[in-house]
């Protein structure tokens, strides 16, 4: 006999309006359970959270309990997550507050300064093997375009941390903890998320980011969609989706 599993079920964490699931959304599609805490929902724990957990970006630093009060939530959400081995991914915000759970250090207002628009990201050789980011590392040169906005950084891994990329200004812009994936760049990017970010009026040339956006959107847009779907079918492996026979 032959059963179909239901479908995983990813509980999206999302901290700010600005900052949604952009390329994303397409991908998991229906996996979304949807929690915003800006707007009043709780952050769950891990054993109401489903299959996996996203954690996206948000103006906020990882620190700011004050405005963010449920970074606390999440922080300890992750901390469940990486200790069952449960899926997580990480972006901008999201890659902090994992780095943090899993023991490391997010420095705010790093030295270099905002990083901003498109920039490339140097993949290490680790990062080929990774079931997520290896989806877009051509092992030729192991270099691939990305948009980024921050100025907040990871500056210390745990120590059971895989480093897997890095970009001219900051070192630490793709990592793993076990199964949690920490991406300080930005794949979900869309023209229309980057243009509200930058209407923020943080950046002093936010029309020079838009123009590389639109120069390498091709290559960025594919980026992310690859990164979703990778993480996707991660999902869906850890979950058993998928017709059995028993």
């Amino acid at each position: 006999m032959k059963h179909v599993n239901p479908q995983p079920v990813v509980t999206v964490v999302q901290s700010s309006p600005a900052f949604g699931l952009g390329t994303l959304a397409d991908v998991l599609a229906e996996r979304v359970r949807l929690v915003r805490p800006y707007a009043g929902d709780t952050v769950p724990a891990l054993a109401d959270a489903g299959d996996a957990v996203v954690v996206l970006g948000a103006e906020t630093s990882a620190y700011d309990t004050d405005a963010a009060p449920w970074l606390g939530a999440v922080r300890a959400l992750l901390s469940e997550a990486l200790a069952a081995g449960t899926p997580v991914l990480g972006l901008g915000l999201g890659a902090q507050l994992l780095a943090l759970a899993g023991g490391g250090q997010v420095q705010v207002a790093a030295p270099p300064g905002v990083e901003a628009g498109v920039t490339r990201v140097f993949w290490r050789p680790g990062a080929c093997d990774d079931a997520v980011v290896g989806s877009v590392v051509d092992p030729a040169d192991r270099v691939t375009p990305v948009v980024t906005l921050h100025a907040d950084a990871v500056v210390d891994l745990p120590a059971n941390a895989a480093w897997l990329g890095s970009t001219d200004m900051y070192p630490y812009q793709a990592f793993r903890i076990g199964s949690g994936l920490g991406l300080q760049f930005q794949p979900e990017v869309t023209r229309e998320l980057l243009e509200g970010w930058l209407a923020r009026g943080e950046l002093a040339d936010a029309t020079a980011a838009l123009d590389g956006f639109d120069r390498d959107a091709d290559a960025v847009l594919a980026t992310g969609r690859r990164i979703a779907e990778a993480f996707a079918a991660t999902v869906d492996r850890h979950a058993g989706a998928g017709t059995v026979t028993v």
